[in-house]
């Protein structure tokens, strides 16, 4: 368990900080189109990081643990 903490830990504070950050900048924009236009970008970005997040659970694993090994 102690190997799936570091990158869940990783993932869910770079999407809080994302997210807070966005949430920020929507706030201070009086246009609805380009708060939508904003807020697609952090939905992106969660999505890849859970998605990049699932992959390295997946590659932990398999037992590989150690992605420079590859190269």
């Amino acid at each position: 368990m102690k190997k799936y903490l570091a990158p869940i830990v990783i993932a869910v504070l770079l999407i809080i900080y994302e997210i807070l950050y966005f949430g920020i900048i929507i706030s201070l924009i009086n246009s609805l189109l380009i708060k939508i236009l904003i807020g697609i970008i952090p939905a992106a970005f969660a999505g890849i990081m859970i998605f990049v997040l699932i992959e390295r659970i997946k590659e932990i694993r398999s037992g590989e643990e150690d992605d420079l090994g590859k190269y």
